[in-house]
């Protein structure tokens, strides 16, 4: 059974729900339903599986939550200390962190069930230890920490048993779960749970992947579209109604000098730069918070593990500044006030060019997305009107600053670190760039190596396989001594020393 639902808005009051979901929604200042939560909740409670389409930002939260929750509430017996009721799996820490925020909130109004998390990032013998003295209804976690907790032997535990009354499952950002590796998590979590469940199933976009996990998951259930209202500048638009796509074209040499002249002419607001490598992000945002003095700049990438949290924790309550930040940051989190994305990459597949942009315009906000491309790349820009639906307006770049590289080179001069992660930050752009899935409109032959070695503000050319046997003209290497740049860090230049 399938439904397409337009953006027509419901209001809350049209729910059959219990008083204390419908205070907990009050509390939030929502009026209306989005048209997700005005599909799926019905849907869901009225006891059918079901597999949701829907663009992001859409509120997909609140409609897994509610139903959720009215599920439990409607049980007939109360459900033990330990009774796991619930479960929701989400793909990474940030986007479950949220929405364990949204389901606390919840469960202000509903004290007789207990919530806990259930992340990577923590030593799991701490979530057995909380689950034995607390217990827990209703659990959020990613799928490697739950697929330990459901295979954990223990004499005295066992999570195992605790999910045989399990009520309800939901698999949020299905696609992204599927993308990033999780299929064998997700089977094995599935041949834990009860067959007599409801399932719900929430993604941005269907794949062959996604109708797998459907057929395998969940029993006859209702596949939702939700789409916005078409406009007349775009009738089937997969980005949020009131984001404006722009792109800027620029030579390679002079993107890091574009970025920063847009970041500084908007200095009062709130921005997500989106690299293609953690590497990039390492390197650029170094350099960007010595070049953005009066703004604040903080970064975060998958490979950080323990500090991301805390730096996503902060911009979240940030009004203005810039977060730098790898495709960790592409899909599902919910962060406030997010006036522009700008693409300092291209990213690997046009489907993450929508969730990257989706960081903005949400829940009926407006919002900005620039992309920077250079001229070799001008024909993404066709690309991703063919391929997504979604129309980019030329943006002009800004008046460049002129000083940016030479200042970045000064810089590399001086500290080592910086210099190391410049040369890091170039290889892994240039090998991203060579497995682009959209190979042919981004073709490692194109590039010019000496602009954007330039744009990298190298002091000299690293050795790498990409570049062997190539003839590159028009980079001018520095003549210092690349071995006499010591390292900032008084420690690591004395450890380096001492070698």
């Amino acid at each position: 059974m399938s439904e397409n639902v337009d953006s027509s808005w419901s209001v809350w009051t049209s729910l059959k729900i219990h008083d204390e979901v419908r205070k907990a929604v009050q509390e939030l200042k929502f009026e209306e339903m989005t048209p997700v939560q005005a599909t799926a909740i019905p849907l869901f409670l009225s006891n059918k599986d079901v597999a949701v389409e829907a663009v992001t930002g859409s509120g997909k939260t609140l409609a897994f939550l509610i139903p959720l929750l009215e599920i439990l509430l409607r049980r007939d017996e109360p459900l033990p200390k330990y009774g796991v009721g619930a479960i929701v799996i989400s793909p990474t820490r940030e986007l479950a962190t949220q929405i364990y925020s949204v389901l606390n909130h919840f469960l202000q109004f509903v004290p007789q069930f207990t919530g806990q998390l259930l992340t990577g990032g923590y030593n799991p013998i701490n979530d057995v230890k909380a689950f034995k003295e607390n217990g827990a209804n209703i659990i959020v976690a990613t799928p490697g920490r739950m697929v330990d907790m459901l295979e954990r032997k223990d004499e005295n535990f066992s999570f195992a048993a605790c999910v045989k009354h399990l009520e309800v499952l939901v698999l949020d950002e299905a696609d992204r779960l599927l993308d990033m590796g999780f299929e064998k998590s997700i089977n094995t979590i599935l041949s834990f749970l009860p067959k007599q469940r409801r399932t719900g199933l929430f993604s941005a976009t269907q794949t062959k992947e996604v109708e797998d996990l459907i057929r395998a998951g969940l029993r006859n259930p209702v596949s939702v579209t939700v789409k916005e209202k078409p406009t007349d500048s775009s009738r089937t638009q997969r980005t949020p109604a009131l984001l404006k796509n722009f792109y800027i074209l620029c030579e390679a040499d002079q993107k890091l000098s574009t970025l920063v002249a847009f970041l500084r002419s908007h200095s009062d607001e709130k921005h997500m730069v989106f690299f293609s490598t953690c590497a990039c992000v390492e390197y650029f945002s170094a350099v960007l918070v010595q070049l953005l003095k009066n703004m604040t700049v903080i970064h975060i990438h998958g490979k950080m593990k323990g500090k991301r949290q805390k730096v996503f924790n902060r911009f979240m309550k940030m009004d203005k500044g810039v977060l730098v930040c790898t495709d960790v940051m592409a899909r599902g989190v919910d962060i406030p006030d997010v006036h522009w994305v700008l693409q300092y990459d291209a990213p690997k597949s046009s489907s993450s060019f929508i969730h990257r942009s989706g960081r903005t315009a949400r829940m009926g906000n407006e919002g900005n997305a620039v992309l920077l491309l250079m001229p070799t790349e001008d024909a993404y820009v066709t690309f991703l009107e063919l391929n997504q639906k979604v129309m980019l307006e030329e943006m002009n770049p800004p008046p460049v600053v002129s000083e940016v590289t030479s200042k970045v080179k000064k810089m590399a001069m001086k500290d080592r670190a910086i210099y190391e992660k410049g040369i890091r930050a170039f290889v892994s752009y240039i090998q991203a760039y060579s497995k682009h899935e959209c190979y042919l409109l981004f073709r490692i032959k194109d590039l010019d190596f000496a602009k954007v070695a330039e744009g990298f503000a190298l002091l000299k050319m690293p050795y790498m396989p990409e570049l062997r046997g190539k003839k590159i003209e028009g980079f001018q290497p520095s003549n210092i001594d690349v071995k006499s740049i010591p390292y900032k860090d008084k420690a690591r230049e004395k450890q380096r020393q001492e070698i």
